[in-house]
Formats: structure tokens, sequence, C-alpha cells
């Protein structure tokens, strides 16, 4: 059996274990950062194929202690690269380091690259060449304070990259992130999802996904397939079930809206190239005075941060706008705010029954469920103390 390590968003790391190990993978553990598994490579495959968590899958291919360069060039030169991808495979090699004593990432990505040419040399004659932008084979190097971790990575792009948005505004969720905060509200296809600051129509695009069940990688190609222990039988079965097990696209309640009518646009333009231009409902209109679809369901949204003072000074004064819109419109409802900005619970006035700390890159966030009771509808306190959810 293989080892793998996945990587994903921080604050995803046990639910991405527990999708991986949905997914047939073995000796299944929950890290910073991501998770480690085993299994054969059919289990790879399809765990690029249809995790929607992971960022990516990385192959183990070796570990050792260091102290310096020299040690880390010795483990990259002893493994098997011509027996893992051919010579006209091109190359890349990155470097993570968590508290490595060592000067220069920047000569430990050299030297990684040396060994693994000097490999292909000594057995072949020839060198594999580099390419930095789009390469066929990274080699990713993972430094501790004392050991270091090499791996194969078989995912290419990002698995963020489902090949679906083509459009997007200002600072896009990443499709991964987005599909693990769709877990977190618990939303399960079939109960009503609201996006109502729905920028690009990322929530909408996963959880379309997810009612179709469609699997998040059938739209582009993967770095396993330029391996040489690539079996291509085993591929083709596997993606010929998750094609089989695809719904046709059809309307769901799912909706979303903007008050930014290029979002609503970029929104639409997304569904449609995707081929789910009738699953989601899409609108032009203010969160402020939208009503609920149904009397109960989930509204997930992504509201801006404000890093700029203005900007912030606009969203102290919108939060209590939110607070009441809440209130009118939303009884019934459980309510998710993804946010940089730790001044929104107190700002909408109603208190969240669960903050769920996530990051979005190295930007440390949080997910606000608000539950608003349905019912309860009456005004703030006066007090300026908050309101429990709903009144």
């Amino acid at each position: 059996m293989n080892r793998y390590f996945a990587t994903s968003p921080r604050g995803l790391e046990n639910l991405l274990a527990e999708e991986l190990a949905a997914l047939g993978a073995a000796q299944v553990k929950a890290a910073a950062g991501g998770v480690e598994f085993a299994g054969d490579w059919p289990v790879c495959y399809r765990a690029n194929l249809e995790s929607r968590i992971a960022t990516r899958i990385l192959w183990f291919a070796a570990k050792a202690p260091y102290t310096r360069e020299e040690d880390i060039y010795r483990l990259a030169l002893a493994q098997r690269w011509p027996d893992w991808f051919p010579v006209t495979r091109t190359l890349r090699v990155v470097t993570t380091a968590t508290k490595s004593p060592l000067r220069s990432i920047d000569f430990v990505t050299l030297r990684v690259k040396d060994a693994v040419c000097d490999r292909f040399r000594a057995q072949g004659g020839e060198r594999p060449s580099v390419d930095t932008r789009e390469p066929d084979v990274r080699i990713h190097v993972y430094l501790t304070e004392s050991e270091c971790s090499l791996y194969i990575d078989t995912s290419g792009a990002p698995l963020w990259q489902r090949g679906l948005r083509q459009a997007s505004v200002e600072a896009p969720l990443k499709e991964n992130l987005a599909a693990g905060i769709l877990k977190l509200t618990g939303w399960q296809p079939g109960t009503p999802l609201v996006d109502p600051m729905c920028g690009s129509g990322t929530f909408l695009l996963e959880a379309v996904q997810m009612a179709l069940d469609r699997a998040p990688g059938l739209g582009r190609s993967f770095a396993f397939e330029k391996l040489t222990p690539f079996d291509a039988l085993a591929w083709s079965r596997l993606r010929a079930a998750a094609e089989a097990r695809c719904r046709p696209a059809q309307p769901l309640p799912i909706w979303g809206s903007d008050r930014d009518e290029r979002a609503v646009r970029a929104t639409r333009r997304n569904l449609q190239e995707a081929g789910f231009g009738n699953a989601a409902k899409v609108t032009s209109a203010d969160m402020l005075t939208l009503e609920k679809p149904a009397d109960a369901g989930i509204l997930v949204a992504n509201p801006p941060y404000g890093e700029r003072i203005g900007e912030q000074e606009e969203l102290a004064a919108f939060y209590p706008q939110l607070g009441a819109a809440l209130k009118r419109h939303w009884s019934g409802w459980n309510c998710y705010f993804f946010t940089a900005d730790t001044r929104l619970p107190k700002g909408v006035g109603l208190k969240p029954s669960r903050k769920t700390p996530l990051f979005n890159g190295a930007l440390e966030c949080r997910l606000y469920e608000i539950k608003m009771v349905a019912g309860s509808n009456r005004k703030p306190r006066e007090s300026g103390g908050q309101a429990d959810a709903g009144g």
C-alpha cells in the first residue's frame, strides 16, 4: 500500500479525514494542514476525483532526519525517481518548512532538484528539464525542525480548481473551502439553501454538484496520469462509475443573489457554462430586503471583511441593519456567516450558537452559526447587549 498526505484548508482536517475514509482510504489520521492515509493507486485516483475538501494528494516517497543540506541531497539522490516518471517529464521542486534551522529554503529546493537530475543522469545518461510554471511532475519537500519528507504530487493543479468557474469577481472563495463550509453547516441536498451575497457563485456551484452527486474532478486532468505506475484501465473505470452516478441538472431549492449586478452575471455565467443553468435561481437583490423562499433552510454568506478603514466604517453601519433583516425575514432559518471580522456577532446583535475557526489561506476567519428561532421576532434590547438569535 502507498502512503499519502492530503493537504487542505486549515480547520477542515477532521472533515477531510471523514471524507477520505468514506472514499476507501485506510490508516486515516488528521494532522495540522491535512490528513495522512494509505491505499492502493485506485484510492489515490478516487481521492483526487471525488474529494471536495482536499487541496492536493501527495504520494509519500521517503523520510529521514537531517542536520544540513547535504543530508537532504543524499536522501533525494537515493530515491528511485526514474521508476516513478520518465525523463521526458518536466519537473518542479517545491519546499515547505516549519521551524527548519537551515538558512535558505531556496538552496534546499536547488539541492533536491540537483539530486533528482543526478539520479536520472547516473541511471540513463539524461536528466529531466525544469518547468516552474506548468510542470508535469511536482516534488514536494517538507522540512520540520529535524526531519525531511519527500512527496510526489498526484494532483497537478490544486484540487479546488474544478474547471467550472470561468467568471469571477473580487477575492472569490476557493471551492474546497466553500465545500467544507457547506458541510459544516450540516446542509443536505434537498434542504433549501440561500447565498444572499453570492459573488461569483462558489457556494452555489459546490451545492449543486453535491445535490447532483457530481464528482468535483470530472472536468479536469491530474498529475498521476503522467506517472509511470499509472493504471489507465483502473482510472477509466473510476471515471465511468462517477459519470454514471451523476444526476442530470434539474431545478433545485438553491437560491443566490447579490446587489452587485456584475456578481449576478458572473454567477449565472458560471452555472450556465458548468451545465447547471436551471439548477439554481440567481437574482439581483439586496440582502437587507431579501425574503426567505421557504419556511426553513440554510443561509450561508461570505460578507466583505472590511480591510480598509472606510470599509470598516461601512460594515459597522451595515451590521445592525443585517441583524434587523435577519429578525424580520429569516425566522426558522439557520444562518452562517464566514468572515475574518470578529465584530460581526456584536454588530448584528445576535449571539452565535457556534463559532468554528477556519483559515482562508493565511487569514484567520470564523464561521458563525446564528439560529433564527421561528416565532421570535422581538426588537433588540435597548441596553445595547446582544439579543439571543431571533430576539
